[in-house]
């Protein structure tokens, strides 16, 4: 359990980085290494779900910290005509 605990909140952050820790889980509960051959189809998907939520969870939580500490605004945010227009040369 504690390893299954350990591989989620490691993989994560790491897009891809969750198939060597599920090929450890795997071979912890006695499924060769050559089962993730199954899990690799459909963990793509999962992956990139789990990579989006923990960017949205990491800009919230930046977000948050930032406003408190006085440090960021919601009007510091550039509008998108003015973003385009100071790229331009």
């Amino acid at each position: 359990m504690v390893m299954s605990v350990l591989t989620a909140i490691g993989a994560a952050g790491v897009p891809g980085g969750s198939i060597p820790l599920l090929v450890g889980v795997l071979t912890m509960f006695g499924v060769p290494g050559e089962g993730i051959a199954i899990v690799l189809g459909v963990d793509r998907i999962l992956d990139m779900s789990r990579t989006t939520v923990n960017v949205c969870g990491d800009l919230s939580a930046t977000t948050w910290v930032a406003k408190s500490e006085d440090m960021w605004t919601p009007d510091q945010i550039p509008a998108p005509g003015q973003l385009v227009a100071s790229a331009r040369p």
